[in-house]
């Protein structure tokens, strides 16, 4: 057995010829670690250091997305011990977990905040971000595949499809993201690998590639079987899942491992003429020929391959780690994102080189110890510390302190960063979510992220007058991290409402202030976000006639609204002549008229699927102005939408219960009490799967509710589905 001084000499050696092994069965690092953690820490600085000096196409960056309790951290911490970056592993039921660093996500067994990391694979560097799986927290997924360029997916095996998968997976559709699926807890009573499979068919819409079998079920899941190479891969249990051995398919499932070899080679040859013509020559397919044309179609988005494991038993995820090498892309893999000038409005694509000018974007903004730190995705050119960059948006020009390069909650500090890097920035003031950075010499402004709406609102005020003097700015920092948080004054009350995304939602920003802000509040009980729409068609005609600071504004307008369809949105039509209303004017009324829809007739909420008609109004040259005709619109169509037969919509939320079979008739009766509609139930190995539709007005206190009527055993999922008529 050689020193582990001169394992590492032939490991050096080895990365610089540029010789480390790709075969998807082959685990380099298992052969020359044995198990031993400072030997896989000294490994990972190796190939951090290597890939720094290696192309942008050494440069993975993929995020982990799934249903909660599908194993995402479970995942992501094997993939962190495995690569060399922790010397642990942690277990997210012992609230050890290395990306579930905030003392929330601890407590809870759940993530909250998506976190970063970077470790190193066969002469790559994986970018990782985790991500959250409850719903409440979908916002941390959607900045999070804005800048990522690859994801995995993560399914339970006994769960399958679950709600929130899909929720994720349509975010990763939504921004073109290749994706590569891994189905886990294959060692679970009630795992069926291919009905998971199917699942992902029929309720992703995606065309799964099988490149893994699994070797036994629950109890007797022992390995997997590479369709690529067909050899059987079984893990050392002793290790902790470091070591495993490839060996040959075992004679009871060669039949079936050939099968869907053939199934695999037939589903690449439909996107790929070179293996079409093999394939119906039937002549051989060379490895390194079919693993390029995967890699191809899972860029190209028309194949989703699909391992399998049990990240709990630490089976599976070194040829994971090979899958995202091999498969997902760099940043060079894909098309150069775009951006406009913020002033002439034209096209710029940034490529992903060094040399090119800076365009970077800030997916995520957090308020640690005291300091705004800001996440940023680079995209073309480089950052250095201590330099200035220019934001469009706001029009000013930033200087940072410090650029760090992130590992969940610890930082170490760097000069640079180039294309394809994502780090933290210190020193950002004023810049926020969503917007970018870029030089002054070559702006450039970068499409903006999509932050979805609160639905629950709940009345906080500070408990002592030192709450007080503390209380605004707190929220001012969560609001800054959260985009999907808002606050406002109630006029009649003079209580603070906080709206967000759902209970657990508010009563972990609610923990937060108590615990990392050392600010007590009182909460007030839970209250809906409505949104108000109208039943019927009305006109109404206002006129503003008015001197302001020596100048008089005339402008009077007829506006008709009338109801949409549910879901349609707001609109804006002009039927009126120019000589009526000069064309000048008429942005003026849609502002007016827009304005409006903001608060509503009925309860101030904001109004939706309602149709704006300007149908008339009077012109007066050298008096009429843009703010007269605002102002007019703006009170037409409050009083037109006031005689429509307004009424409120209530978010309607989609439900899923797991229930035993011996408690089914006491939920559905509880989910009927509740308004809920039942609209399937599922049957599957000792526990059944209720889904409903239920007013989110009906639902708080239910999780209490459901843990009495199954005595602790049923569990629930639930998202935003709708508003309509509750």
């Amino acid at each position: 057995m050689k020193s582990n001084r001169s394992r590492f000499t032939v490991i050096g050696s080895r990365l610089k010829k540029q010789k480390v092994e790709e075969n998807y069965g082959a685990n380099f690092f298992a052969f020359w670690l044995g198990g031993k953690c400072l030997q896989q820490q000294m490994v990972c600085c190796i190939m951090l250091k290597y890939s720094k000096k290696n192309k942008i196409k050494s440069i993975r960056n993929i995020g982990i997305i799934a249903h909660i309790d599908a194993g995402k951290t479970t995942v992501t911490e094997r993939v962190l011990y495995y690569t060399g970056r922790s010397h642990k592993i942690g277990e997210v039921h012992d609230g050890e977990a290395v990306m579930d660093w905030m003392p929330d996500e601890q407590e809870r067994g759940i993530t909250i905040t998506s976190a970063v990391t970077i470790c190193a694979w066969k002469g790559c560097e994986v970018q990782v971000i985790d991500t959250p799986g409850h719903v409440d927290f979908t916002i941390e997924v959607e900045r999070s595949l804005r800048v990522l360029d690859g994801a995995v997916g993560v399914f339970c095996a006994v769960g399958g499809v679950e709600p929130q998968s899909e929720t994720v997976w349509r975010q990763a559709d939504k921004y073109l993201v290749p994706k590569i699926a891994f189905i886990n807890k294959l060692d679970r009573v009630g795992a069926d690998f291919f009905n998971t499979v199917e699942m992902m068919k029929e309720k992703l819409g995606a065309n799964p590639l099988i490149l893994q079998l699994p070797v036994g079920l629950e109890d007797n899941f022992a390995g997997v079987i590479d369709l690529i190479n067909m050899k059987q891969i079984v893990w050392d249990d002793d290790t902790l899942g470091v070591t495993f051995s490839t060996e040959e398919i075992s004679g009871d499932l060669l039949d079936n491992a050939i099968k869907y070899r053939e199934k695999l080679v037939e589903a690449v040859a439909e996107v790929d003429d070179e293996i079409m013509e093999a394939y119906l020559s039937e002549s051989p397919v060379a490895t390194e020929r079919l693993l390029d044309a995967i890699r191809k179609a899972t860029i190209d988005l028309k194949l989703v391959p699909v391992l399998c494991g049990s990240a709990l038993k630490n089976k599976g995820i070194q040829p994971l780690l090979d899958a995202i090498v091999r498969f997902l892309p760099s940043p060079a893999d894909i098309p150069p994102i775009k951006g406009l000038h913020p002033e002439t409005g034209e096209t710029i694509e940034c490529l992903p080189v060094a040399n090119a000018p800076l365009a970077a974007l800030i997916f995520k903004v957090s308020m640690t110890e005291g300091r705004k730190l800001s996440f940023v995705r680079i995209y073309s050119g480089k950052i250095n510390a201590k330099e200035e960059v220019y934001n469009p948006f706001r029009k000013i020009n930033e200087k940072l302190t410090r650029i760090l390069r992130m590992h969940a909650n610890k930082r170490e500090r760097i000069d640079v960063a180039g294309p394809g890097s994502i780090v933290g920035i210190i020193g950002l003031k004023k810049s926020s979510t969503g917007e970018t950075l870029c030089s002054s010499d070559y702006p450039v402004l970068l499409e903006k992220i999509e932050f979805y709406k609160p639905v629950i609102s709940v009345a906080i005020e500070p408990k002592t007058h030192a709450d007080q003097e503390k209380f605004d700015e707190v929220l001012e920092k969560f609001i800054a991290e959260d985009p999907t948080l808002t606050i406002k004054k109630d006029e009649d009350t003079g209580q603070t409402i906080l709206s967000g995304m759902g209970e657990l939602h508010l009563d972990v920003i609610i923990n937060r202030m108590r615990r990392e802000f050392k600010t007590s509040v009182n909460v007030g009980k839970p209250q809906v976000v409505y949104r108000e729409t109208i039943g019927a068609e009305a006109e109404a005609s206002a006129v503003f006639d008015n001197e302001i600071t020596g100048q008089r504004h005339f402008g009077e307008v007829i506006i008709k609204v009338h109801p949409l369809r549910r879901g349609t949105g707001n609109r804006f039509v002009s039927e009126v002549a120019v000589d009526t209303i000069p064309e000048l004017f008429i942005p003026a009324v849609k502002k007016g008229i827009m304005e409006s829809f903001e608060s509503g007739a009925l309860m101030g909420y904001p109004v939706v699927d309602v149709e704006a008609v300007l149908t008339g109004g009077l012109y007066k040259e050298s008096l009429s102005t843009e703010l007269a005709y605002t102002v007019s619109a703006s009170m037409a169509c409050k009083n037109a939408l006031a005689k429509a037969m307004p009424f409120l919509l209530a978010p309607i939320m989609s439900v899923e219960v797991f229930v035993p079979e011996s408690c089914m008739g006491d939920v559905i009766g509880h989910l009927n009490s509740r308004n809920g509609k039942i609209e399937s139930i599922e049957q599957k190995i000792g526990i059944h799967t209720i889904k409903a539709i239920v007013p989110l007005a009906k639902m708080f206190g239910y999780s209490t509710a459901l843990r009495s009527a199954t005595q602790g055993r049923g569990t629930f999922t639930m998202r935003f589905s709708h508003f309509d008529k509750s």
